[in-house]
């Protein structure tokens, strides 16, 4: 549905439309008119325009998520455009506005955030092109350093070397931008424009390079940091991390796959893994973390218990929890606070089904997410599924592709998920009778598409109907076969599947070189 606009913000569209005439007549519009005309252009994608608000910009703050948010004037929420044409003006207009600006008594711009961009898989713009975290990350990079020569060849009037702009950012590194952002990070003190990192999230990275983009970009100022996929960080690095480095605002972390392997533990390991526990509790603001892929078998409750704060977010997917493991995440403060939850790739129905269920009962009046992937629910473990969820009444996301499911089990479970007021986002699995017999779970990447396309289509039909007929249309119901959507991976995975060719590549050598000096 068309949403509404205001008079004031039509009068605005009206006026940025013409970009010829709002460029020339900007001078002389009030100050506190530049955000609304700001959302208007945007929403239009005036490029110019765009350029010459932020070159001209009379605020002292420059918030791009407040400024694109709900506002009273147009309550659509533009943040979750990231399009390239209206991204790209917005960062050469700042850079202009250090380099070109003619008065320096209206110079008030102090802070720049640019970390309220939503990057999210659907894009309304007209351009339908997007710039990404990772792109963005590399232009304010190559814009710093263009600033910075321009001063040093004394281009720019004197009271240039005043300006001073915080421009907060979160960082998305990978070898291939890693240089650029490494030059402007050691020029920050000299630019005008002051890279603040908030958070960073680094791929595709040797560890020498990532310890020290991390101790570039100022690691008090970080509230999240991802450490993901390419990144071979194991449990001995990630002390050395822990002691080396202060983490005082850290509110969410995510660590690579396999950081942590308890099967091969040694007494010096062991304290290791109390020291890391202690460290991560010293994090006063931790309240999200991602240890997805590391084999924490009985040791979950070493790990998490040193925590003074309660975690909002845990992710312990594919972690090979036992029993213990879970007793302990029930009967922890953390259960009673958690509002996403994934437990992926534990066999639920035989290891801990009260458990489960206690588990699910104290996070129930917060838990938003939950997700149970390849967790071995069959249908005669829904009945026990709908029990647990019945408490859930702020679920809004459920994912639990994966699981032996037939379209008969899951007709009823989604019966029951109608009952759920503010649910909004639901992944099912390919019904397990649309797959040949011999299919057997966890299905392998090579089966994963050998399922009757046309019988899927029919059972997903008669399950959005189900929605449907409960008026229950708010709910998005999908089979993402690879996954969810990942933005970050999305833009990248040209370097990623580059990263992957050379590693196979390498690990082929080797065994080349093995076999040869074997014969």
């Amino acid at each position: 549905k068309e949403t509404m606009k205001t008079l004031q913000f039509l009068s605005a569209e009206a006026f940025v439309s013409n970009a010829e005439f709002a460029r020339k007549n900007l001078g002389s519009v009030a100050h506190n008119l530049f955000p609304l005309l700001f959302k208007a252009s945007y929403l239009l994608e005036q490029r110019e325009v765009i350029h010459d608000l932020v070159e001209t910009w009379p605020l002292a703050d420059f918030n791009i998520g407040k400024l694109l948010g709900t506002t009273v004037d147009y309550q659509e929420d533009l943040s979750h455009r990231r399009c390239l044409v209206c991204l790209e003006s917005c960062l050469t207009g700042l850079r202009d506005y250090v380099l070109n600006h003619p008065s320096p008594c209206v110079k008030r711009l102090k802070v720049v955030d640019l970390t309220g961009i939503k990057d999210v898989e659907v894009q309304h713009c007209e351009c339908k092109k997007t710039m990404g975290r990772w792109t963005r990350t590399k232009l304010l990079s190559k814009l710093c350093l263009e600033v910075l020569i321009h001063l040093q060849q004394m281009q720019c009037k004197p009271h240039t070397f005043e300006i001073s702009i915080d421009v907060l950012i979160d960082l998305f590194v990978t070898e291939r931008n890693y240089e650029l952002v490494v030059q402007a990070l050691l020029q920050k003190h000299y630019c005008p424009l002051k890279i603040c990192c908030v958070a960073l999230r680094a791929d595709n990275l040797a560890l020498q390079k990532f310890f020290y983009i991390i101790k570039l970009t100022d690691p008090s100022l970080l509230r999240k940091l991802e450490v993901v996929h390419n990144v071979r960080l194991e449990m001995e690095h990630l002390e050395i991390l822990f002691n080396s480095i202060h983490f005082p605002l850290l509110m969410s972390l995510t660590l690579p796959a396999r950081t942590f392997n308890v099967q091969r533990l040694t007494a010096t390991d062991e304290l290791m893994l109390t020291t890391i526990g202690e460290k991560m509790g010293e994090m006063t603001q931790l309240t999200e973390l991602s240890l997805a892929f590391s084999i924490l078998t009985g040791r979950l409750q070493k790990l998490l218990s040193p925590l003074k704060t309660p975690l909002k977010m845990l992710d312990v997917s594919n972690c090979s929890l036992n029993d213990a493991d879970v007793v302990y995440l029930a009967n922890s403060i953390h259960s009673y606070h958690l509002e996403a939850l994934d437990l992926s790739g534990h066999n639920i129905p035989e290891l801990y089904p009260s458990t489960f269920f206690k588990l699910l009962s104290h996070s129930s009046p917060v838990l938003r997410s939950l997700i149970l992937e390849d967790c071995n629910i069959q249908d005669t473990h829904v009945n026990m599924l709908i029990v647990a969820l019945s408490p859930c009444q702020k679920l809004q996301e459920f994912k639990f592709l994966g699981n032996p499911l037939s379209s008969q089990a899951l007709k009823h479970l989604f019966a029951f998920l109608c009952e759920l007021p503010v649910l909004k986002n639901v992944e099912f699995p390919v019904p397990k009778d649309c797959y040949p017999t011999d299919i057997t779970y966890p299905i392998d990447d090579a089966s994963l598409c050998r399922f009757d396309h046309r019988k899927y289509d029919s059972i997903a039909e008669e399950l959005n109907f189900i929605l449907l007929q409960a008026n229950r249309e708010d709910v998005k119901a999908s089979t993402p076969i690879f996954g969810s959507y990942d933005a970050a991976v999305q833009e990248t995975n040209d370097e990623l599947g580059a990263y992957l060719i050379k590693s196979f590549k390498e690990t082929l050598e080797k065994l080349t070189t093995s076999l040869s000096k074997m014969s």
